[in-house]
């Protein structure tokens, strides 16, 4: 048994991984997915000061707290940013990363450096203004399949404002995990994640691409299972 950690991005929730975390557990595996603070269920805890520090803790928490060794650790989209830094503090737990079409930091960025223009200026904005929060970006926007667009708008939460502003700080542990993955969702166009491919495969890390929007965990549950079982095998 495999222990599968799922880190939901911006504006999500744990409500995300229903679909893969199904089908990951009837494949004989646990699979945790931590609700970041502030968001869905735990929105009631927004406040200004959640950053990106408070978003690595909460993952940070459950793996020390629940005992979890040997994870799959996958992070999508801003998580990209949270699981990296997550490595720093349970490098010896984390037995396989994976990056599910996500940002892909180097120490000292923050997501605002890693988005294209019309994301960064939404969180400067945000800043001058004082907002706590950001609210979440449309579900056609990410081109999630159009079954699932409404619910998906109806289960977003606004994203707070601090998580996108805070440099990620790495000193190289998430190199060190054995097996690193990036995939990445081809029908989502994005220069960020398709830069974050090709570094991942410039550095020896296993590739998947998948004929789908941003979720995939929405719109290839079945496909994202498949992958992350495969890494078991490395």
């Amino acid at each position: 048994m495999t222990t599968f950690v799922l880190v939901h991005g911006a504006w999500h929730g744990a409500w995300c991984w229903q679909r893969v975390a199904r089908l990951l557990i009837r494949a004989g595996h646990e699979v945790v997915t931590p609700t970041l603070t502030g968001l869905a269920e735990r929105s009631h805890l927004l406040t200004p000061e959640i950053s990106l520090d408070t978003h690595i803790l909460d993952v940070v928490n459950e793996m020390k707290w629940r005992q979890l060794n040997d994870v799959v650790l996958v992070g999508h989209s801003y998580a990209g940013l949270v699981i990296s830094g997550v490595a720093e503090a349970m490098e010896k737990s984390i037995a396989a990363f994976v990056l599910l079409d996500a940002f892909f930091p180097e120490s000292g960025q923050a997501l605002v450096d890693l988005a294209p223009p019309p994301v960064r200026e939404m969180f400067f904005a945000a800043e001058h203004s004082g907002a706590a929060a950001i609210p979440p970006r449309s579900a056609a926007m990410f081109n999630v399949n159009e079954r699932d667009r409404a619910w998906v708008d109806a289960q977003c939460t606004p994203q707070p404002v601090k998580c996108g502003l805070q440099a990620v700080t790495l000193t190289g542990a998430r190199e060190r995990i054995a097996t690193k993955s990036y995939v990445r969702a081809t029908a989502y166009p994005s220069g960020p994640f398709d830069q974050a491919l090709a570094k991942a495969r410039a550095r020896g890390w296993h590739s998947h691409e998948v004929a789908c929007g941003h979720d995939v965990m929405l719109d290839a549950p079945e496909r994202l299972a498949e992958i992350l079982l495969g890494e078991l095998a490395f």
